[in-house]
């Protein structure tokens, strides 16, 4: 059977307000939470070689303890495990960080035939956790995937490109990024979200299916995660308004007279919204 390892991540909510920490970073304690979009591709993509090929898949995450909860959602969808990679010392971590860490927890489980991330998440988008992974594994990777086939240990895939897609192939074991125009995720199936349900309340089953995992668990080298062990700095934020709020329309005969009182609005405005005009 083959063995699926699937990266999800919790993400702020997109619908909700979440402010900036000092240091840069989301504060993360103020903002509903949600599975990232871009992963619920991965996770069905992992689902689908499961059924159709036979599979055991595990959800891997990293975060705070709250983060156990898209583990839980991936095993409604299907997966058979989740580990949580959490620790105090992961938080402020950038890509390059990340991608350590994870990549230990892969070292941690062992043996993996197939590796499935998201293209990026809604609170980066750089899109490099991915990669970086398979390099430090020194897997093969495709990237931008929205469709597979398995025959054996031989993997064929239709990859996204510009102006149009690449077939390529490649042997087990690898990592592949999955495009958001794959096959998005299906609905939970009533058998399963009910067998997850069960679980939760059985402590020892739970403890089987969802483990927590720390830095030295994995044994990943702390100074190599976390802000002290990420060279990315964030140079300035700030807060460009609130969403929603008014809209104000400017109407009348002569454009040249609106788009002057246009202008003169925002150079009035408190929000400083002038100096976007000049870069």
């Amino acid at each position: 059977m083959l063995k699926v390892v699937v990266f999800i991540k919790q993400v702020p909510d997109t619908s909700s307000k979440a402010g900036v920490n000092p240091d840069g970073t989301i504060d993360r304690a103020r903002a509903k939470r949600m599975l990232n979009n871009f992963d619920r591709y991965a996770l069905q993509k992992a689902i689908e070689i499961k059924r159709k090929v036979g599979a055991e898949v595990t959800c891997v995450t990293m975060g705070p303890p709250p983060a156990i909860e898209v583990l839980v959602e991936g095993l409604e969808h299907g997966a058979d495990y989740g580990i949580l990679l959490t620790d105090k010392r992961l938080a402020a971590s950038d890509t390059l960080a990340t991608a350590y860490a994870l990549h230990k927890v892969v070292g941690y489980i062992g043996q993996v035939d197939v590796i499935l991330t998201g293209l990026q998440t809604t609170d980066g988008d750089t899109a490099q956790v991915g990669p970086q992974i398979a390099e430090r594994l020194d897997l093969p990777q495709i990237s931008y995937c929205e469709g597979l086939t398995i025959e054996g240990k031989t993997v064929k895939a239709r990859r996204v490109v510009e102006g149009g897609f690449q077939n390529v192939q490649t042997e087990m074991p690898l990592l592949i990024t999955v495009a958001n125009s794959a096959t998005p995720l299906g609905h939970k199936r009533f058998t399963e979200v009910a067998q997850v349900k069960e679980m939760l309340r059985t402590p020892e089953e739970r403890a089987r299916r969802i483990k927590s995992v720390n830095l030295d668990d994995v044994k990943a080298d702390a100074a190599r995660t976390g802000l002290v062990g990420s060279p990315t700095v964030v140079g300035k934020t700030w807060k460009l308004g609130e969403v929603g709020g008014s809209c104000k329309v400017f109407e009348g005969e002569a454009v040249e007279t609106e788009v002057t009182r246009l202008l003169e609005a925002i150079a009035a405005d408190s929000r400083n919204l002038g100096d976007l005009l000049h870069g």
